[in-house]
């Protein structure tokens, strides 16, 4: 396909003094800079990329009649080409005029490669920001010039430096439209520098510059004449990155190769450092070792693996790894923890909340999580610290997580593989968050499991029947607490050892200090969860009586407790009849505003999917579900 210019770059050009393969040879060996554009809505993100790709000549024939074609079709710029059509690929984006996906587009100069990342500038799709932050090397932060720095000026460089990045350039955009005006570029630069200097950027380099008209994007400026800095080219060009170098071993599994029963590997990325046949390593999680017999490639046999090398590692004795296991150096072991310090970027509607349980997948496991306590929210216009009890959308805040089991990690300052990790919605499989792991908590190494002389199976045989729990759930006033009466009079009368978990009961002492929000009514079932799990671990039949709303809270105490020990039986009782009972009168106050919160009313009730098993709370003679629900125990 032709060009309508040739590149700098290409081999017609470089075939005047060199060979095709010197010009191979020496795209091969060029640095590649990664970096994101990110700024407010239309500061100028596209346009700024669509300009360079024109500027440095990698546009096709083809692409250019259609630029063309497209341009006079939106009409954004009169009878000049739109550059931001360039990049902006979705309908939505071009009907509008936002970014709203992350755009990647590679470039090249005689003396760099590039891969911008064009970020969006709606708060709302923040989350595609920190998707396109996590692998680059620089930032450009536009700024409008006629409206200076923003509340999403602050958020994109604050997420910028969280994310490692410590090279800005800022772009202050559309000087031409404040008549290249020196004293508007001094003084945002100016509020830009003494906002971020505690980001830790190691270098800010402010460009006056039009990425519609062309002022200081690869050619200097006669409009700015008081301007002596790099172009924005320029400066990408010269940009001195220096990529840390992590020494440590880590290699992820990401499946067991095994196409026949003469060959066993175990496959995946090297995600740093450098591996060698020969090296003993350590499967981390199980703590067994081997040594590399075999590194092999779809390209022959390899001597030396490094960092981002895909390979399969033949090991010279069966040992336990699999999907999820991280490989590391047998004298360079790995740490492990269940708990630890994060920073978490909140990227869903729902609200993040204490105590609830999500996955979290961290390199390549995963494990059930849940936030134990939010120590503040930084408020991204002033950084300072706030206190907060749940996180929202975007929010922005330091946490503290526990995890089902222990995980191989790392702080994402020494290891961007094995210290950031998303958070997973259990029912929905949303991803809700992002997250950088601090520090380590050291609970797991000082807290251990005691060895107990008497189990589980010893206590059931003492009392004649295995420990279960019963999940009542329902709207208020659905029965629940009288099916749970009924049941526990019959299964005492047969000589089983019960205990019901009453709701009310239950916030008169544990839970008293909660009340009815949200977050609390999740704490609440959290705690509950954990003493039913203790009750039936003594041999007890359990039987619990709560609203319990949530299908997420449900869901995580069925995981905790064990499915085989585990029966949801959903009270299913319209909400007009629950009213019309109103035992304690809570829907009379929810009604006239006296309760706010009041499940079925002003706060949600999820009605279980797929229950063990659903009584008609309509029919009030509850018999025949007792007689049912003693047979199953």
């Amino acid at each position: 396909m032709a060009r309508s210019k040739i590149s700098r770059t290409s081999p017609k050009t470089v075939a005047r003094t060199h060979s095709v393969a010197d010009w191979i040879k020496h795209q091969a060996n060029m640095d590649l800079l990664r970096f994101i554009t990110c700024g407010s809505v239309d500061d100028g993100k596209s346009t700024l990329i669509g300009r360079l790709l024109w500027e440095t000549q990698q546009i096709f024939d083809d692409q250019i009649n259609a630029l063309q074609a497209d341009s006079k079709r939106h009409g954004t710029q009169g009878n000049e080409i739109d550059f931001a059509l360039l990049v902006d690929g979705l309908t939505a984006e071009r009907e509008q005029g936002i970014t709203i996906d992350v755009a990647y587009r590679f470039f090249a100069t005689p003396n760099r490669k590039f891969i911008v990342a064009d970020t969006p500038g709606h708060e709302q799709y923040t989350r595609n920001m920190v998707t396109g932050a996590s692998t680059a090397d620089a930032a450009i932060i536009l700024i409008d010039a006629r409206k200076g720095v923003l509340a999403q000026t602050r958020r994109h460089a604050f997420l910028a430096s969280l994310m490692g990045i410590r090279h800005v350039v800022l772009a202050i955009n559309k000087i031409d439209l404040v008549n290249y005006d020196r004293t508007i570029f001094d003084a945002i630069h100016a509020e830009f520098k003494s906002s971020f200097d505690a980001f830790g950027f190691k270098t800010v380099v402010a460009i006056p510059l039009s990425a519609l008209k062309g002022d200081n994007v690869t050619t200097r400026s006669a409009r700015t004449p008081w301007y002596v800095g790099p172009t924005l080219l320029g400066c990408l060009e010269t940009l001195a990155i220096e990529h840390p170098v992590d020494t440590q071993t880590v290699f992820p599994v990401q499946w067991v190769n095994r196409p026949n029963a003469e060959f066993r590997g175990v496959s995946g990325t090297l995600a740093s450092g450098h591996i060698a046949v020969g090296d003993e390593v350590r499967v981390t999680a199980s703590g067994q070792t081997a040594k590399i017999a075999r590194i092999v490639t779809s390209d022959g046999d390899l001597a030396v693996a490094t960092a981002r090398d895909a390979v399969t590692l033949v090991l010279d004795r069966e040992v336990d790894a699999s999907r999820g296991d991280v490989i590391g150096r047998a004298n360079q072991p790995l740490e492990m923890t269940d708990q630890f310090e994060a920073t978490i970027i909140w990227l869903h509607d729902e609200a993040g909340l204490i105590g609830r349980n999500y996955d979290i997948k961290l390199a390549n496991q995963w494990a059930g999580a849940s936030l134990t306590s939010l120590k503040y929210r930084i408020n991204v216009n002033s950084q300072a610290h706030e206190t907060c009890r749940q996180l929202g959308l975007n929010d922005i805040a330091v946490a503290n997580l526990a995890l089902g089991k222990p995980v191989v990690f790392a702080p994402y300052a020494q290891s961007n593989v094995l210290g950031a990790f998303i958070l997973v919605d259990k029912q929905s499989h949303v991803t809700v968050a992002a997250g950088l792991i601090r520090h380590n908590l050291r609970r797991a190494q000082n807290v251990h499991r005691q060895a107990l002389g008497i189990s589980r199976p010893d206590r059931e045989r003492m009392n004649g029947h295995a420990g279960k729990v019963v999940w009542l759930t329902g709207l208020s006033g659905s029965g629940k607490s009288t099916l749970a009466n009924a049941l526990e009079k019959e299964l005492y009368a047969q000589g089983k050892r019960t205990y019901i978990l009453d709701g009310d009961n239950i916030r008169q002492g544990i839970n008293r200090d909660l009340g009815f929000t949200e977050a609390d009514r999740v704490e609440n079932i959290r705690r509950v969860t954990e003493v039913a799990r203790l009750m039936m671990d003594a041999g007890l039949i359990v039987i619990t009586a709560f609203i319990s709303p949530f299908r997420a809270e449900r869901q995580m105490a069925r995981e905790l407790i064990g499915p085989d020990h585990f029966l949801e039986v959903f009270v299913d009782t319209p909400l007009a009849l629950c009213e019309e009972r109103d035992p304690k009168g809570l829907y009379k106050k929810a009604r006239t505003g006296q309760l706010p919160n009041m499940t079925g009313i002003s706060s949600p009730y999820e009605a279980p999917k797929s229950p063990d098993l659903i009584v008609d709370g309509t029919l009030g003679d509850y018999s025949e579900t007792v007689r049912l629900l003693a047979a199953k125990l």
